[in-house]
């Protein structure tokens, strides 16, 4: 089951549960929190906690597939599940993080810091935009060699494939949460893809990260997947290297490191105007697993509150670009033709760098196990629209 925000025809959207192939109107059905249930975005019921998540799901199973509030996933049209107030991008991968570190860093591609701390840096809430939404290319400042920047397109447009997890109920400013109670605070998760623009980053990241190379658009599918319907996919978190640090004792919890990673299959397709035209399939550039995340994200959320930070309901934290440790499971462009290196050869004929205008990104996530049904996360996708840099003066 997974939860959604839809509309059928002309009708208000309110929250509803995809069941198999139909989605279930809970306020028409009179699940549990009907009168929370029936608004356009699910904040107000996130923010009862986890307690309430459980209540409706263990209702919801009970409903028989016949009843009349059984809508076909088909007819319903989804809406942006919910209204985000704050944005947090991690950057929980070793394997991107070294990939990363080494094209730039080759003598020290992964910085002291990073197995201690979950690297994170707050992201623009109000450019999260639903899957299918299109993209448009960023301008901004671009530098080449010795020579002065100047103001033009991006030319080096990256998708990055990662995972989001919604914040349900908050903790309040100054106090922290303990590891041991953070899924609590954790509603489900999500596809995000955080566009980048890498030779806008290139330029602007010291010395405080990444700023007009992040903040143009950020994609999420539309459906979110609770934690219980995750159940059956938990795995250990990743286990560390001989020789490297185990975390401080304030994110580390023995039930986390057990069972608090997830095996979750994402992948990123491509389809360029070309193909589309031409009737061609998109095409797979790389598929990967949220179990190889160095990090959980309950030691996200425990190190976004440990300063005193306080969550909010409908808030997102995502987990960062997902890669392992082959080239073919790299998550971002940048990664998988190693800096425009090793171009994709498309079957169209084409080849990519990076992205070009017209190009469509669609990722997609699933878990599947012989003994269990099929859990979908559905598509994140967005294509990317010609650059407007045009400045009017007042």
């Amino acid at each position: 089951m997974t939860w959604c925000v839809f509309r059928l025809g002309g009708a208000r959207a309110r929250a509803g549960l995809r069941i198999g192939d139909s989605v279930l109107d809970l306020t028409a059905a009179r699940a549990p929190y009907s009168d929370v249930l029936n608004m356009s975005s699910l904040n107000a019921f996130m923010a009862l906690g986890r307690v309430a998540s459980h209540e409706v799901l263990d209702w919801a199973r009970n409903v028989p597939a016949d009843h009349p509030a059984m809508i076909p996933a088909a007819d319903v049209t989804l809406e942006m599940p919910v209204t985000v107030g704050d944005y947090t991008d991690f950057y929980a991968s070793i394997y991107h993080a070294t990939n990363v570190g080494s094209m730039f860093r080759p003598d020290n591609p992964l910085l002291p810091n990073y197995k201690y701390v979950p690297i994170a840096y707050h992201g623009r809430a109000s450019s999260i935009v639903p899957s299918g939404t299109p993209v448009r290319r960023p301008c901004g400042q671009l530098q080449d060699g010795d020579a002065p920047p100047r103001y033009a397109p991006s030319r080096l447009l990256d998708y990055e494939l990662e995972l989001g997890a919604f914040i349900g109920a908050g903790n309040r400013l100054g106090e922290p949460v303990p590891i041991a109670e953070a899924e609590q605070h954790i509603f489900g998760l999500c596809l995000v893809n955080d566009w980048s623009a890498r030779d806008i980053q290139r330029w602007e990241y010291q010395p405080l990260g990444p700023f007009l190379a992040k903040n143009f658009a950020t994609s999420i599918s539309r459906w979110i997947v609770p934690l219980e319907t995750l159940e059956p996919f938990r795995v250990p978190a990743f286990t560390r290297p001989e020789g490297d640090p185990q975390p401080l004792p304030y994110l580390r919890s023995e039930d986390d490191q057990r069972r608090g990673a997830f095996d979750i299959t994402v992948e990123a397709w491509i389809e360029t105007e070309a193909m589309r035209s031409r009737g061609i399939e998109p095409f797979l550039v790389s598929r990967g697993n949220v179990r190889d995340m160095y990090w959980t994200f309950a030691q996200m959320m425990t190190h976004h509150a440990c300063g005193g930070c306080n969550l909010r309901p409908g808030d997102l934290i995502a987990s960062g670009t997902v890669s392992g440790a082959e080239r073919e499971s790299a998550g971002c462009l940048l990664e998988r033709t190693w800096r425009g290196a090793q171009p994709l050869e498309l079957p169209s004929g084409e080849t990519r760098r990076f992205l070009e205008d017209g190009d469509e990104v669609i990722l997609r996530g699933y878990c599947e196990r012989e003994t269990v049904s099929r859990v979908d996360f559905g598509e994140c996708r967005g294509r990317v629209l010609p650059a407007r840099c045009g400045m009017k003066s007042a």
